[in-house]
């Protein structure tokens, strides 16, 4: 994915470059009343697309801040959840090591025959 951001980045840097080197007249930009400046478009399209990959990069950073921030407070309250766990674990084991082994009870008479069998297979 990097590769392809790459050469996507590469491809339009390189489109916006020729393109503003075939635009070389000189013009005006009006800041503000009274204030101008006059350079070749070329040079005033570079800087504005520098500021405008400059603000991407701030919000970029911006959102990635945001979500370790979100993401930090995710995992201290994991780790919380973990650490009660395995102290519930350990207890379980503990009570499971100290219970005596118990088996299930036998039915009563032994090895008798339980009464639910079919009465046409028993003998007379």
């Amino acid at each position: 994915m990097r590769q392809i951001n790459s050469v996507l980045i590469f491809v339009l840097g390189l489109g916006l470059m020729l393109f503003s080197i075939q635009n070389t007249d000189i013009v005006a930009i009006h800041v503000m009343q009274g204030i101008e400046f006059r350079a070749p478009l070329a040079i005033e399209l570079l800087v504005a697309m520098g500021a405008g990959a400059m603000m991407a990069w701030v919000f970029s950073v911006w959102s990635r801040l945001q979500n370790l921030v979100a993401n930090r407070q995710t995992i201290k309250q994991q780790d919380t959840h973990i650490k009660q766990l395995e102290k519930d674990l350990e207890r379980y084991k503990l009570q499971l090591e100290n219970q005596p082994l118990q088996l299930p009870a036998s039915p009563p008479g032994g090895d008798q025959e339980d009464d639910t069998t079919d009465p046409s297979t028993q003998s007379a």
